[in-house]
């Protein structure tokens, strides 16, 4: 048992580390793409902000440790992780090679429910827990697209209102902006997407009478804010150039309106516990905001290669991590 849970604590954390590469552009890309920052200084500043959010909160991680099934009383717990975990690095290492803003949340909660049905039964899944992950994680981007399209619109009624019309002049100012946008949500990343792989490992130190509550211990934050950093100061170039420059081109102006957006949304989600996919979150609200400044320049076909990307996520990581399970534990093992 002592084995199993030192593969789970290996591999949370390596998922945790490919989050952070994977998901780096959701915090940096905007400013990046507007110069407002250099590409060293931003993945800087977003490691180090993504390991302060890490350490902040752990309602989250509660959420994905025990809404989806209850690790005290499922069969095979500890080995349901570990199939789960598997799945999921897969599957990030597979759309990170393509280049694909796919969601870690989507493809590890996707591969826990998949793990469980394998290694415990369609009944051992918290169906009703589960679907209310689901419909969080297909409203955010629905909202965050809306919402980044209104504040868009409020900021360039604005700025006509001002009468401040100069292009240099409110670059300048939204180049500054940016960079307070930019580190809101490294942090507001942090305390989100950290605390899936939080929630995981606690899932399998309940699974394995280490411990009998959801609480976070503090080795487990500090464990999984530190690979997210490192993994994020690695930088993931080839998603940064996807989200940065084919859905929309991004200017200052809407660079800031959609790290603002994107902001809000993952802030609100996290105070009330809840795991979403920060990608999904970040790349609508450049959609969202894009569409505002010069809808017939987005590129729909990027828009519409990401959306099925998203939609398939979820079963392809149930059916990996199914698979994966019946390999591992009951043909080998």
């Amino acid at each position: 048992m002592l084995t199993y849970l030192i593969v789970i604590v290996v591999l949370a954390l390596l998922f945790d580390f490919i989050n952070g590469f994977h998901d780096t552009a959701n915090a940096i890309a905007t400013s990046i793409s507007t110069r407002a920052l250099s590409p060293r200084v931003a993945i800087a500043m977003a490691a180090t902000l993504n390991f302060v959010g890490a350490m902040v909160s752990s309602k989250v991680a509660k959420t994905v440790g025990g809404s989806i099934a209850n690790p005290a009383q499922i069969a095979n717990g500890v080995e349901i992780v570990i199939a789960a975990l598997l799945a999921a690095i897969i599957w990030n290492l597979l759309t990170w090679y393509l280049a694909i803003p796919s969601s870690s949340s989507h493809t590890l909660l996707g591969a826990l429910a998949g793990a469980v049905i394998a290694g415990a039964g369609v009944h051992s899944v918290n169906w009703s827990g589960f679907t209310q992950i689901i419909i969080i994680l297909i409203l955010s981007p629905i909202i965050a697209f809306a919402l980044g399209y209104v504040i868009m619109l409020l900021i360039k009624y604005i700025v006509i209102w001002s009468g401040n019309t100069s292009r240099s002049k409110l670059n300048r100012i939204f180049r500054t902006l940016q960079i307070i946008s930019a580190g809101l949500l490294s942090y507001s990343h942090g305390g989100n997407d950290a605390q899936k792989a939080m929630g995981i490992i606690v899932f399998g130190l309940v699974a394995a009478d280490v411990q009998t509550t959801l609480d976070v211990p503090l080795w487990v934050k500090i464990s999984a804010a530190l690979a997210m950093g490192l993994g994020t100061s690695i930088g993931g170039w080839k998603i940064i150039k996807t989200v940065s420059g084919k859905i929309v081109k991004i200017e200052p102006i809407n660079g800031f309106a959609s790290d603002l957006t994107s902001s809000l949304v993952i802030q609100f989600s996290t105070h009330i516990g809840k795991p979403l996919s920060t990608t999904h979150v970040i790349s609508s609200a450049i959609i969202g905001t894009g569409s505002v400044m010069r809808f017939h320049e987005v590129q729909w076909g990027t828009v519409s290669r990401m959306l099925i990307t998203w939609v398939i996520t979820i079963p392809i990581s149930i059916a990996l991590a199914y698979s994966i399970y019946f390999l591992i534990f009951r043909l080998i093992f």
